[in-house]
């Protein structure tokens, strides 16, 4: 059994920055590949930022690159997704996913809200 727990959501202005935190359980952290995923009212959930057990990011979402970046400290069985550059359309609950052999694991989701 995964629990995953996303914090560091909350309500920015346009050009702000902020850092998501997801803290998960389990004793095997080190070999989950983690991922965030948003979704914003209305919208489907979309894949943000998605990365390796050893830390090596794996791919970003095109709307993303070059202003979000995701890290994990594995000693702290933590994955990171820091948000730079925001705007307006970054608005969504972000939610962190894992999946362990056939079972997919979610957190209940963090709300990030950028004005304009």
């Amino acid at each position: 059994q995964v629990q995953l727990v996303e914090s560091g959501g909350g309500l920015v202005q346009a050009g702000g920055s902020l850092r998501l935190s997801c803290a998960a359980s389990g004793r095997t952290f080190a070999n989950y590949i983690m991922t965030w995923f948003r979704q914003a009212p209305g919208k489907e959930r979309e894949l943000v930022a998605r990365i390796n057990s050893a830390g090596t990011p794996l791919n970003y979402a095109d709307s993303v690159k070059g202003r979000f970046t995701i890290s994990r400290d594995n000693a702290k069985n933590t994955v990171y997704l820091e948000m730079n550059s925001l705007k307006p359309e970054d608005t969504a609950v972000y939610y962190c996913y894992t999946r362990l052999y056939t079972s997919n694991y979610w957190g209940k989701g963090t709300l990030v809200t950028v004005s304009s």
